[in-house]
């Protein structure tokens, strides 16, 4: 047991008691609003959609165009769509739910005693924060910190963004923890097997073989690719290692990219218009999308893919649609992240 406190001297009169020696692993997802309630959406939005790093425009211009017509008009479809995934029982969102039940059974595996490792979960947006999480793990004795962004793929909108709050949540702090940020695992073998895994679990609960195997990725406009941004790379590479590990080609698992926003041009092929043709074109009458991209399932996986997409495909002349879950809790997932954050533990933890 590592635990240990900075105790009072008695030359040194009301000198704080502190713990230390505790190592704090915060996973972090997008977030989500708290409720489907148009202020709540709209707050959430408001948030997320302010981000320099998720919209790179000018922000003066940004400002007005967000405050005077996006958030007036854009929460209330967003709020359809999240009435349309909500958790009744838990009256959370699936991205809360999953999340949390990622953190609660990766402690079982990790440390169930808490005596020399603490796991825990944020929102980059919305609740819990970044920084309350943070604090909270400070408060419990953890001196160092792994941040785990769940996200697969780099992007400077996802994971350059949660880097973002962590170094601001440094500069509140006199005495600031030893921090790792995870680094993407978009071609990392554990991860590859995880969504293989749970790919090949759903197709085994189907009366039906899909023709075509669709990957989905959440889009970025083309401009970041252009900048520097990794993301269409690392996609790729993702798309290509699962098409190996599932022993297919290119014709019968391929590639696209979803949730474009604007007018400008994003990355390309665009998902709604792949599903289109795949029916209306090729004539395949069966498909399965995975959206490897995503860890936990949320309003872009649920909604966007597996209602929109599932009527855009049948009105294309489809007959058979089906999603994989996303990894979520399942023990595939769990087995792939206790063996990233046990590699990036090393050094630092006894039982690496």
């Amino acid at each position: 047991m590592i635990y240990r406190t900075v105790c009072p001297t008695s030359d040194v009169p009301n000198h704080p008691t502190l713990k230390i020696g505790l190592i704090g692993v915060l996973l972090v997802n997008l977030g989500t609003p708290d409720s489907t309630d148009i202020p709540d959406v709209r707050r959430y939005l408001a948030q997320f959609l302010s981000d320099r790093r998720v919209i790179e425009f000018n922000p003066i211009l940004w400002k007005l165009i967000l405050h005077c017509f996006i958030l007036r008009t854009r929460p209330q479809k967003t709020s359809k769509a999240y009435r349309a995934i909500w958790m009744k029982e838990s009256k959370e969102s699936p991205l809360r739910h999953y999340t949390r039940e990622e953190a609660v059974k990766l402690k079982q595996r990790l440390d169930p005693t808490e005596t020399t490792l603490i796991v825990d979960w944020a929102m980059r947006y919305g609740r819990p924060s970044i920084g309350d999480r943070m604090r909270a793990l400070q408060k419990e004795g953890c001196d160092r910190m792994l941040i785990v962004p769940l996200y697969p793929q780099y992007a400077a909108s996802t994971t350059g963004t949660v880097i973002d709050e962590v170094a601001r949540e440094l500069l509140t702090m006199r005495w600031q923890p030893a921090i790792r940020i995870h680094p993407a695992f978009y071609d990392d073998p554990a991860y590859i097997e995880a969504v293989a895994t749970c790919v090949e679990k759903h197709l085994s609960t189907l009366k039906w073989q899909p023709e075509v195997i669709l990957a989905s990725f959440h889009g970025l406009p083309k401009r970041y690719l252009l900048s520097g941004d990794p993301y269409h790379c690392h996609c790729l590479k993702t798309a290509r290692l699962l098409r190996e590990r599932l022993r297919l080609n290119t014709n019968t698992f391929r590639l696209a990219f979803q949730s474009r926003f604007g007018k400008e041009e994003w990355l390309q092929p665009y998902t709604d218009e792949v599903i289109a043709a795949l029916s209306q074109n090729d004539g395949f009458k069966r498909l399965v999308v995975v959206m490897p991209g995503f860890i936990a399932d949320c309003v872009e996986t649920l909604e966007e893919i597996g209602m929109q997409g599932c009527e855009t495909f049948k009105k294309a002349g489809g007959t058979h649609f089906s999603i994989v879950p996303c990894v979520n809790y399942s023990d595939a997932a769990i087995n792939m992240l206790e063996t990233l954050i046990i590699n990036e533990l090393c050094g630092w933890w006894s039982k690496c």
